[in-house]
This record gives C-alpha cells, sequence and structure tokens, in this order.
C-alpha cells in the first residue's frame, strides 16, 4: 500500500488516479472508473467524482493507494 498524501479536505477520485500516478491523463482516469477497473474502499466504484477523503483507500490494477493528509 502507498500512502499519498493530500493537502486540502477531499481530492476527487479521477485527480487523485492522475495524482498518484495510476493513470497519465484525464481520459484514462474516465476510462477506468467506466470500465469498472476502480475500487474505493474495497467497493468497485464507478464515479469519476466521487470524493475521497483521508483513509480512503483506492485500488487500480492490483495497486493499493491510501489517502493521508
Amino acid at each position: 500500500m502507498e500512502n499519498i498524501k493530500i493537502t486540502t479536505e477531499y481530492i476527487k477520485l479521477d485527480a487523485f488516479l492522475k495524482f498518484c500516478g495510476a493513470v497519465y491523463t484525464g481520459g484514462e482516469a474516465k476510462e477506468a472508473v467506466n470500465y469498472g477497473e476502480v475500487s474505493v474502499n474495497n467497493e468497485v466504484c464507478l464515479q469519476r467524482g466521487k470524493k475521497l477523503y483521508e483513509g480512503d483507500t483506492v485500488e487500480i490494477d492490483n495497486h493499493i493507494y491510501k489517502v493521508v493528509k
């Protein structure tokens, strides 16, 4: 699990995927979410605008990222 530090109250899922380096573009983030390739807190998430807060975990391509402050 890799900790990804944010400085804001929350970050949207698509922005987080780019920020942590899981994808390179917003288009890649959109496709990954739309195809059900992203899980948030162990549940498949189809909302690219989902707000992530401290403690949330995101899994994509067998990599797990944790939102920390």
